[in-house]
């Protein structure tokens, strides 16, 4: 998981992403965010998730299927129009915005999984 040095008392500290492929996962938030993944196990059971730095700070679980309606994941950007862009390049479906809201301005998109997570800016 985190690098333990990082990790501060009831803090969030990792999320895993239920997903239905791995390959497809990966080629999605690879190209939309770059994020970098490490696979573990003998086949494909669990990928990790390394975003800016070193440090794993989350992963994909294999599901059956994905289901909406859990908790809400924003990641946040310093461009959010290009990361919009970047998220429908990448193959995932922008469901709302980018819309302001006290704080700034985000979007809700649907990854290739159907799984609904959220990115937000200061600007």
């Amino acid at each position: 998981m985190s690098d333990i040095s990082s990790q501060q008392h009831h803090a969030l500290d990792y999320v895993e992403i239920p997903v239905t492929d791995f390959a497809a996962a990966k080629a999605f938030y690879g190209a939309a965010f770059g994020w970098e993944f490490t696979d573990y196990g003998p086949g494909p059971a669990y990928v990790g998730i390394r975003g800016s730095g070193d440090a794993e700070v989350g992963g994909f679980r294999l599901v059956d299927e994905a289901t909406s309606g859990g908790p809400l994941v924003l990641l946040y950007s310093a461009d959010l129009d290009a990361s919009a862009r970047a998220v429908r390049d990448a193959g995932g479906t922008v469901t709302q915005g980018p819309y302001e809201f006290p704080g700034g301005r985000r979007f809700h998109f649907h990854d290739p999984a159907g799984n609904e997570l959220g990115v937000w800016s200061t600007q």
